[in-house]
């Protein structure tokens, strides 16, 4: 159960960084992006995704387009904005930072005082 509970913030945690990444290859489908987290294990449903992909639009990350569909309504597509791509750099050095402290412990051998 606790260990659930931990996997379960950790995935909550990275799922906003993982949406930029998704979007910052070019325009993409909401439906699109959830697949691609499916297939990454970061199982998200729509209303999971939506909420979130408002909140970045909101604070200038996200912007959209109206493309029509030929099998339907017209569908929205996101791109990031030059404030999104400067985020997402932002939080590539994180990552990269937080892997390291990640390998560096796990490799990390015991001092005498630890023994």
């Amino acid at each position: 159960m606790i260990a659930e509970n931990t996997q379960t913030q950790m995935r909550k945690g990275i799922l906003e960084y993982c949406v930029l990444l998704i979007i910052s290859r070019g325009e993409i489908y909401a439906s699109d992006i959830i697949a691609e987290l499916k297939r990454a294990k970061l199982l998200v449903v729509e209303g999971t995704l939506y909420p979130l992909l408002t909140r970045l639009k909101n604070n200038g990350l996200l912007s959209y387009n109206w493309v029509e569909s030929t099998s339907g309504p017209p569908r929205k597509y996101y791109v990031l904005t030059p404030e999104g791509r400067q985020i997402l750099s932002q939080l590539d050095t994180t990552w990269s930072e937080l892997v390291y402290a990640i390998t560096t412990s796990q490799q990390a051998k015991p001092t005498t005082e630890e023994k």
